[in-house]
């Protein structure tokens, strides 16, 4: 087998690869990218655990499973890099459009948000969700806020009851030195 078509055929099954095990990968296009500017992405991306792979069309054509959408097969023109994303697939569309907004270099074509279709006009939509986690601990809180306020609602009379014993108490020692003051 020819040395060129075996490097070939290594790569497609490495970014076949990349496709089974993520289920959330984006499409850029990434014409006039500087060197130190894709190192710097890699980076950071590597950083969180994502990964960031220039491939070449063709070759990602033929990876390409066939449970994804032909839609996506369309974004496979030009200069494209593929981001991967195992994990909080939100915080690397914010990542890269950070990165993006920054250096005017990197522009989505398309992707595939946890097995769906994402179009070029939802990128930015998806870049501004809240994460996961910050979600549940808002929900958590608003499930945990009405007990508070019921609680808080329970325990004001005996505060009030509390506070005014409190301040008859001082009135009763200045009464009684006073009322021994005047006895003697």
């Amino acid at each position: 087998m020819n040395v060129n078509r075996q490097k070939k055929d290594d790569l497609i099954k490495e970014i076949n690869e990349n496709f089974d095990s993520h289920d959330t990968f984006y499409l850029f296009d990434f014409i006039n990218m500087p060197v130190s500017r894709s190192v710097e992405l890699r980076r950071k991306l590597r950083e969180h655990s994502y990964t960031f792979k220039v491939v070449k069309n063709r070759l990602a054509l033929r990876a390409f499973r066939e449970e994804m959408p032909e839609d996506l097969k369309a974004y496979f023109r030009g200069p494209t890099v593929i981001a991967f994303a195992s994990e909080n697939p939100l915080q690397l569309a914010r990542l890269i459009r950070d990165f993006s907004d920054q250096h005017k270099i990197l522009k989505f074509k398309a992707g595939l948000l946890e097995g769906h279709f994402l179009p070029e006009d939802k990128f930015a939509e998806v870049a501004d969700l809240t994460s996961r986690d910050s979600l549940i601990v808002k929900f958590g809180f608003l499930m945990v806020y009405p007990l508070i306020k019921f609680l808080r609602t329970w325990q004001a009379p005996t505060e009030s009851l509390g506070r005014l014993l409190s301040q008859m108490k001082p009135k009763k020692n200045v009464g009684g030195k006073n009322a021994q003051s005047t006895n003697q």
